[in-house]
């Protein structure tokens, strides 16, 4: 007998996208061509605010670039069946929206954090740091487990996005300064082997991770609102035992 799907799950669904939209470096960008009104694909390196909107650098010479200065109107796909077997069976997320222009420096700040490669050119007067503004989302966890979510399901509680974006440098400094081995065993959960990472990111949903051209998301057990919750959930992951791969 056929297997039967598994039920949908909302909440599972909600924090599926999230943590999954958190950790990706690159997406794919469909927008709207401008001489003929065809959809455009392009491969894109990401990253995303505080509150989880994507911040992209393009440059005034990509297509993408001019047929968003024609129709602001975009999709980003996000996914993670590439190198299974059947990609289908992978979890894939869509998020719709308007992209412009942001002059925010903590944007370029967190951009640049994530994709440290890119400020060979950020500087360039062709290049300009761009912001979703999100519409809505679709997750597709697999077979039969699709499901239409709001941008109140991806994007983090505006008081705990301006909380933690207050806290962040501060925390940064704190970690990777006084708590080196802290930041190591973090990157060691996950199943990372080195020593000398670095936190190079917070916000409610976790931490980013790097050493040298490697990248880690460290995920929180829950969404965090202010940075003493930064705080305990950070004490709470350096008591957890590294995974037994990680040992030698």
């Amino acid at each position: 007998m056929a297997t039967r799907p598994k039920k949908l799950n909302r909440t599972d669904f909600v924090r599926a996208s999230r943590l999954q939209v958190r950790r990706a470096r690159s997406a794919i960008l469909s927008t709207v061509m401008n001489d003929d009104g065809w959809p455009y694909g392009s491969l894109i390196s990401v990253a995303f605010d505080v509150d989880a909107s994507p911040i992209m650098l393009f440059s005034n010479l990509s297509d993408h670039t001019q047929n968003l200065y024609g129709d602001k109107r975009a999709a980003l796909l996000f996914e993670e069946g590439s190198r299974l077997k059947n990609p289908q069976t992978g979890p894939r997320v869509t998020v719709m929206g308007k992209i412009q222009k942001t002059k925010e420096p903590r944007h370029q700040k967190r951009f640049l954090a994530l994709h440290p490669e890119a400020a060979l050119y950020a500087g360039f007067g062709d290049f300009n740091f761009f912001r979703m503004k999100v519409d809505r989302i679709h997750f597709v966890g697999g077979f039969a487990q699709a499901v239409w979510l709001k941008p109140k399901d991806l994007l983090s509680d505006a008081k705990a996005a301006s909380a933690l974006a207050k806290a962040e440098t501060g925390v940064l400094n704190h970690m990777n300064g006084d708590h080196a081995d802290a930041v190591d065993h973090y990157a060691h959960l996950l199943g990372r082997r080195g020593k000398g990472w670095q936190m190079t990111g917070i916000d409610p949903d976790g931490a980013d991770l790097r050493l040298g051209g490697r990248t880690a998301r460290l995920a929180f057990e829950a969404p965090i609102s202010d940075r003493q919750g930064v705080r305990e959930e950070l004490v709470r992951l350096a008591g957890l035992d590294k995974p037994e791969k990680t040992k030698k």
